[in-house]
Order: structure tokens, then sequence, then C-alpha cells
């Protein structure tokens, strides 16, 4: 297989289903930002981190890849004449939402209680996890503007918003483990 084909070459790209595009669709633009936010993960996964943590942090790599598909297939291509659904068609549903969740709440649990905004920062790995987070923000504000022209399953809307808490949470964990300190931010002007 070739990584190159030359028809993006004019600034087009194919949705699924063979539609071309402009790459800077709604869609592209949409899984841009989750491609990147996959990227920002896979480089929290490869810091010496918890071996579980690496786990599930693949597991939201896969869910990335599941979203994308999803932003990248036009409504028209989900259904089959007949009317059916597609078969092989990958989705998100609420037991990726509850991973999240479950994951947040046993994190937290071992947390001091957030009194203020923190500035990100501290450690590295914490900054990467604010970074991945604010991608994560981007790539839900747009795909909430793609919903509301061209609805698809509102599990992917609930997963990139829990994601982004997920990954707040995580910066606070790893802060606490690595024994860095967390700024608080108190307003002063």
């Amino acid at each position: 297989m070739k990584i190159y084909t030359k028809k993006g070459d004019s600034g087009t790209t194919a949705l699924y289903g063979g539609t071309r595009v402009s790459k800077n669709n709604e869609r592209i633009d949409c899984y841009g930002d989750v491609d990147e936010l996959n990227s920002w993960i896979g480089l929290i996964r490869d810091q010496d981190i918890n071996k579980n943590l690496k786990t599930v942090l693949i597991d939201i790599q896969e869910c990335l890849f599941v979203t994308g598909s999803i932003l990248a297939t036009p409504a028209d291509k989900k259904t089959l004449k007949n009317g059916t659904q597609r078969n092989g068609m990958v989705d998100i549903n609420e037991n990726d939402v509850k991973l999240l969740e479950d994951e947040i709440d046993r994190m937290n649990d071992s947390l001091p209680p957030l009194t203020h905004f923190i500035l990100p920062g501290g450690h590295p790995i914490v900054s990467y996890c604010h970074i991945a987070r604010t991608v994560c923000r981007r790539a839900e504000r747009k795909t909430v503007k793609l919903f509301e022209n061209e609805p698809f399953n509102p599990s992917v809307l609930k997963y990139l918003n829990r994601l982004s808490d997920f990954l707040f949470v995580l910066a606070r964990k790893l802060s606490d483990f690595l024994q860095a300190e967390e700024i608080k931010w108190i307003p002063t002007r």
C-alpha cells in the first residue's frame, strides 16, 4: 500500500463512502482535532507511568479512532438503501463513557479536594495532560458545531466531554504522585 495517492494534492480528501470534500471541511476539522488529541495521549502514554493507566490510555486512543471514523462518515453513508444499518460500523457507547467516569472517580477519591482553579504545569507530564485536555475541549467544541448541523450518535459528545474531565483529573493525580506543586489560581488583579 502506498502512503501517498496524490488525490489530495488539490486540497480535497475523501470521507467514508468516497465523497470528496475540501480539507477545510467541518468534518475534517473535527476529526483532525481528535487525531491531534490522540497523538497527545500517545505522548502521555509514553511517559513513565503506571501500567494500568497505560492500558486505560490505549482504550481511550482506540475510542478516539472510533470517534474519528464516526466523524468521517456522513449520515447518508451509515444506512443502507434498504434502511438497515451498515454492518461493521463501530460506535461509541455508554460503556465507553462509564469507563472514563469510573477512572475519574477512582483517581479523584485519593486526591485532596479541589478548592480553587489550578494553573497548568508543575511537571512535563502534567503539562502534557493539560495540553491534551485543551485539545480535547477544542475537538469537543467543533464536534458540537458539526452535531448541530449533521447529528450523529450523541455518545460522542458525552465521551469528549468526559474525556476532558478525565485528563484534568489525570493531571492532578500525576501531580500528586510526582509530588509536583499545584499552584492555585487566586485572582490578584
